[in-house]
């Protein structure tokens, strides 16, 4: 048997490995519109059984402090906070005491050098 009866049996062979993995491929492609088709024809979709369960109810948390429990959003506005967020750098009385700032610095912008016209 010559060099090149052996390499044509080998390419013929990996020609025949792709052809079956090509095949695979495209049959498990195929497959999965099959199984869906079918679940629409029997009238199950994935919404209908997320539809049907409903969602636990979920007493609200008190915070600290209060009775009555959380504030109530207004239509067209925002939720009141409490308590009111705190800026990330501290005022400049607060750094005078000794206070560091929640972040770093930023670091400074880089600039690229402007276009030349043609």
């Amino acid at each position: 048997m010559s060099v090149s009866e052996r390499s044509t049996k080998r390419r013929k062979r990996n020609a025949r490995k792709d052809f079956a993995i090509a095949v695979a491929i495209v049959a498990g492609g195929m497959a999965m519109p099959g199984v869906f088709l079918m679940q629409l024809a029997q009238g199950q979709t994935r919404t209908e059984i997320a539809q049907q369960q409903t969602p636990p109810q979920i007493s609200p948390v008190v915070p600290a402090g209060k009775q009555n429990g959380p504030a109530e959003a207004e239509p067209g506005g925002t939720r009141p906070t409490t308590p009111a967020p705190e800026p990330a750098q501290p005022d400049a009385d607060a750094r005078k005491a000794g206070a560091q700032p929640a972040l770093p610095p930023a670091p400074a912008e880089k600039t690229a050098p402007p276009i030349r016209e043609k």
